[in-house]
């Protein structure tokens, strides 16, 4: 899939990674019998293994992959049941998470990052349910239903370094009030099922590709609204 560079774009980075691993202690190991020492090599060399996993996931996750990496998905990685999390933003469950955001950065006050999410997670879909091949999205109360299929990725370039992955699927027959295509980003970008994601939907496939400002949200719809903002404040 071919890589697309986007200027001028400002890219939120979440951060709040993972704290390393503590170091095994030489000197308890060289007085150990053999076996239990053995044991102890394994069991660090275990840890030194999922130190490294978590670090390559955590640079994933910021955006640093190489193309090599990057993997086709089935639109079964985002099947469920998901709610968008706008209305909390709205009725002011997400202000602990623009808080956080303000004190843990310092770049933006708490209503800084508010607007700056109030832009990203609007949208009138509140629901979306996704059961094998057919997407049904839900707004004002009203459902419609389309079967989507695969049609590759893209990986988008930012002016800030790091990179991100668009997950496509088009519709399989033109229908009223859906659109023609649909893009996930979720942080992945090798086949895993999605706890949220970041979707993109439109008629055009290239044009949506540089859309960077609206991003609307989603989780599963069986978690509360403080669940989620903990969840976000925790990645």
């Amino acid at each position: 899939m071919k890589s697309i560079a986007l200027k001028g774009l400002s890219v939120l980075l979440l951060s709040s990674l993972l704290a390393g691993c503590q170091s095994t202690e030489t000197k308890e190991v060289e007085n150990r019998p053999e076996a239990e020492t053995k044991a102890v090599n394994n069991e660090s060399s275990k840890s030194e293994h999922n130190h490294a996993h978590d670090e390559d996931a955590e640079k994933i996750y910021a955006g640093y992959f190489e193309d090599s990496q990057v993997q086709d998905r089935a639109l079964s990685d985002w099947e469920g049941d998901w709610q968008s999390v706008y209305p909390y933003l709205l009725d002011g469950t997400l202000d602990e998470v623009f808080e956080h955001k303000a004190q843990q950065n310092g770049d933006k006050t708490a209503e800084e990052y508010k607007a700056y999410y109030d832009i990203g997670y609007k949208t009138n879909t509140e629901r979306i349910v996704i059961e094998g091949n057919n997407v049904t999205f839900y707004e004002n109360g009203k459902a419609f239903t389309g079967e989507y299929e695969a049609d590759g990725y893209e990986i988008l370039n930012y002016e800030a370094g790091n990179r991100g992955v668009r997950f496509i699927f088009k519709l399989t027959e033109p229908a009223d009030k859906l659109p023609q295509y649909i893009q996930f980003s979720d942080h992945s970008i090798s086949p895993t099922k999605a706890d949220h994601y970041h979707i993109y939907w439109g008629d055009d496939r290239k044009a949506l590709l540089e859309e960077v400002t609206n991003w609307p949200t989603y989780f599963p719809s069986d978690m509360d609204g403080h669940t989620i903002a903990h969840d976000m404040i925790v990645h």
